[in-house]
């Protein structure tokens, strides 16, 4: 996959400076001084993979397309998935040393509350009440006992709920909590707040500018997901040819190859089984494309050792337990 002889490169850069084209060179000032424990600047991520047959759809074209992969992560839920669909995915990652994220519990998008579907959106995905946290911990609980090691939560609340079951041994220590693109934070100080919160990857939304990534480096160390490609309901943005700069200014970052122009798949079912097949081989092969560029400018070695998945230390607030 990489390419170690080449030099690292702006994209055009010989043949823009040749034409009096050149861009200014880049501030050191403006790269993120942080690493992976263990090293390496970014590791990968397939989303919405969403059941076994899924899973083994991705692991085969990631094989065939020699496409590395740290983590996996699924949208629809906890609750959409058996226990033996959930251990068959454990499994299947588990034998690549891929670390396996599922989403927890009830969102704002799917009850009954009507405010989600005025022209403000109202509350998101957050989760309306105590019945909903309570269902985003029963998933919690369910998935970690299943051997599930990372949770997905769209909402601060059921974050530092889960943040303090972890302390307390109701899941496991080694549990990781991720934030979805859903409710990301968008500047400094929120993306603080949500590492203290307890999350150990955030994804922020794809339209932020190398600038906010460099600004959020300023205070936060916590590991970034961002969609290379995202998918149309997060703006269908395609930002491949940024992806060495992407990780210069955010890492450590998780580069998460979605896909634009693809109907929704949640809450997922056998109704949209070739879709999300054939959109499950597609990220992968996006992925590739992503990867090629960055062995072309020279930037594809800082990657993190495949089957690394924790955070290192973070800031955290004190649970008061």
């Amino acid at each position: 996959m990489t390419d170690s002889v080449t030099a690292a490169r702006r994209p055009g850069e010989q043949a823009l400076a040749a034409l009096g084209l050149g861009a200014p060179a880049l501030s050191p000032a403006d790269a993120s001084p942080h690493t992976f424990p263990g090293g390496g600047r970014w590791r990968t991520e397939i989303p919405s993979c969403e059941g076994p047959e899924a899973l083994a759809v991705v692991l085969k074209e990631s094989s065939r397309l020699d496409v590395p992969i740290h983590r996996i992560s699924q949208g629809s839920g906890v609750w959409m998935l058996t226990d033996s669909e959930i251990t068959e995915m454990v499994g299947a990652a588990g034998e690549r040393d891929i670390e396996l994220c599922l989403f927890t519990g009830p969102r704002g998008t799917w009850d009954i509350g009507g405010s989600v579907r005025s022209d403000s959106r109202g509350a998101g995905l957050r989760a309306r009440g105590h019945d909903a946290v309570a269902g985003c911990v029963e998933d919690a609980v369910r998935a970690t006992e299943l051997g599930v090691t990372c949770l997905l939560v769209a909402d601060e609340g059921v974050l530092w709920t889960l943040h303090r079951a972890r302390e307390k041994g109701i899941i496991p220590a080694d549990t990781t909590l991720k934030v979805s693109a859903l409710v990301g934070p968008v500047n400094p100080a929120s993306y603080s707040v949500h590492e203290r919160l307890g999350a150990d990857s955030v994804n922020v939304p794809s339209d932020l500018t190398l600038q906010h990534l460099t600004e959020i480096r300023r205070v936060s160390a916590a590991p970034m997901d961002m969609y290379i490609e995202a998918p149309d309901d997060l703006g269908g943005y395609v930002r491949m040819y940024e992806v060495a700069e992407l990780i210069r200014r955010g890492a450590p970052l998780y580069l998460k190859f979605g896909l634009s122009k693809a109907p929704g798949i949640y809450p997922y079912g056998a109704h949209l089984r070739d879709l999300t097949l054939d959109t499950a081989r597609e990220r992968v092969r996006r992925g590739r494309l992503a990867l090629d560029l960055l062995a072309r400018h020279g930037a594809a070695g800082d990657m993190a050792p495949l089957g690394s998945r924790l955070p290192g230390p973070l800031n955290r607030f004190p649970t008061g337990d």
